[in-house]
This record gives structure tokens, sequence and C-alpha cells, in this order.
């Protein structure tokens, strides 16, 4: 803090200058700091500027790039969620057809060569389920073919620890509450088609008028029960989908407020304000040319007293 010094008869030592001139100086400084602030919006332009502001700044603007990856996995895996849901909306609507022709079949009034054109037909679309198996794909990884799983990171604990959802896929996952444990819709692959051990629907191809097969009389109700259980089979795995999809929304529109959250508090810790710097920089303005009159008055003091020492 500068002092008012008297004795300013001395001219050897321009006391009134030195503090004029000193004035001047933190003016200009804090001129230039103003400027900066308000050039680059930021009250925070080095970490001298505020040595913790700049740590808590610099660690939350780190956080808020991770949940910016976090709520991109979250959109892969909705994109994830959403395709398997759908698949299994078509193969829903195809076991349902095929359910309904079997039904018809079983009709008294239809003679044989019916029950075999509805067999048939049957088969085309338990071919369409097995391209729908096959054609499901994200990323290069087939999704419902009973081998997908996988984790997605959905956000980060203190600790920088992961916190990820799985989305399991496989045949034998317990979440689907299938009794046979063991769901796969691979309909021209296996004999156990859904989840029902002893449904393969490669048999209806087999149906012909000289063996009614999985179509006949005595076979055909067991037909009838094996579909409407691997129709609930599947409904069941859509609804374990939708579980997660769910979880996936809300966990986005967490991430999204966070990250608006997070960009506040930079904001608030390292954004300049605009108007108390326009203010202070015209206080330092006002300084500045005050100092430089004191500075020019000062500079003229000791000429005054050279009057006394002229011969």
């Amino acid at each position: 803090m500068p002092f008012a010094i008297g004795g300013n008869t001395r001219i050897r030592t321009n006391i009134p200058a030195e503090n004029a001139y000193n004035a001047l100086d933190v003016s200009n400084r804090d001129i230039s700091l103003r400027q900066l602030r308000l050039s680059t919006g930021l009250r925070i332009n080095n970490a001298a500027d505020d040595v913790a502001g700049y740590i808590t700044a610099r660690a939350l603007l780190a956080r808020n790039g991770s949940l910016q990856s976090a709520i991109n996995a979250v959109g892969d895996a909705k994109n994830v969620t959403s395709i398997a849901m759908d698949a299994l909306d078509n193969i829903n609507s195809l076991i349902t057809k095929i359910k309904d022709a079997t039904a018809q079949a079983a009709s008294g009034a239809l003679g044989t060569d019916e029950k075999v054109a509805l067999a048939k037909a049957s088969y085309r679309m338990a071919q369409q389920i097995q391209t729908i198996v096959d054609s499901t794909v994200f990323a290069g990884a087939q999704l419902i073919d009973g081998t997908f799983s996988t984790s997605f990171i959905i956000g980060f604990n203190a600790q920088n620890s992961l916190l990820t959802i799985s989305v399991d896929l496989r045949t034998n996952n317990s979440d689907f509450n299938i009794e046979s444990n063991n769901f796969n819709v691979n309909s021209l692959n296996t004999n156990i088609f859904a989840g029902v051990s002893g449904l393969d629907l490669r048999q209806l191809d087999a149906v012909s008028s000289t063996d009614l097969g999985i179509y006949s009389a005595s076979n055909i109700g067991t037909t009838l029960t094996s579909l409407a259980i691997a129709l609930n089979n599947a409904n069941k795995v859509a609804s374990y989908l939708g579980g997660i999809h769910n979880r996936l929304e809300s966990q986005e529109e967490l991430l999204k407020t966070q990250i608006t959250n997070y960009k506040a508090a930079i904001s608030r810790i390292e954004d300049a304000d605009v108007a108390k710097e326009q203010l202070s920089l015209i206080k330092s303005q006002f300084l500045q040319q005050a100092s430089l009159t004191s500075l020019a008055q000062a500079n003229q003091n000791p000429s005054a007293f050279l009057q006394l020492i002229r011969g």
C-alpha cells in the first residue's frame, strides 16, 4: 500500500513521481487483465488467475468429457435393444401366423391337401424367421442368434470406476424367465425353437399327403401348445429388452442433465462476469488517467525548487 510522503523539497529522489508511476503500473496491469477476460470470456485464463478454481474447473471439464463418452455408449446400447426388439416383434408376428395356420389345419373340415399347403406356407414363415435372425446385426455382431452378450459403459463413480449395463441375449440367460432356459430362434438349425424342446419348425416342410407329421391328428394338439409357449417365450425376451431399453432412456436423460449441470458449474467458476469486468475496466481506466496526471505534476515539482539555486 503506498503512503503519501512529505519532504517534497528534496529533488534527488522524486518520491511523489515514484508513487504515481507505481499506481499507473497497477492500473495498466488491471486494464490488461480486464481486457483479456472480456476478450476471452474467461475469468481463469491460466492457473495463476485462481489456483483452486483452475483445478476444480479442469476436473469438472474432464468428468464432463467422460460423461459425453458415456452418453454415446448409452446411445449405442439403445440402438442394440431397439434393433433386437424390432426383430423379435417380426418373429412374434411370424410365430403367430404359424400358430394360426396350425389351428386352421386342426379343423376337421380341411382335407389333406389343404393341411399340406398350410404346412408349406408355415415353413416359408419359418425360413423368414431364420432370415431375420441372420440379418439382425449391429457393429458386425449377430444380436439374436443366441450368442450376443456385451456390456456398455453408462457412467463413472467418484473413483472413476466404470458403471456398466449388460445386454445378454445368450440362449441360457435366466433373466428371460424361460422354463427350459434355452431360448433359441434359429428356426432352421435346431429342434429347440424359442425355448420349447422338441419344437422343430423344419418338420413343417416334411408334412406330406402320405405323412402329415406334426399336423397329424395325434400331433397337432402338441404342435399348437408348443407354438403357444414359443410365442409367450419370445414375448418374455422382448420384455427383457424393453426393461433394459427403459433403463437406458432414464440413464440418457440423467447424463444429459448432469452434463448441463457440470457445464453450469464450470461456467460459474471459470467464465468472466462481463458486466463486473466492464465496471472494473472503467474504474482502472479512470485511475490510469488520474495516475498519468499525477505523474506529470510530480515530475514538475523539482523544477520549481531549481529557482532557489539559480545564480
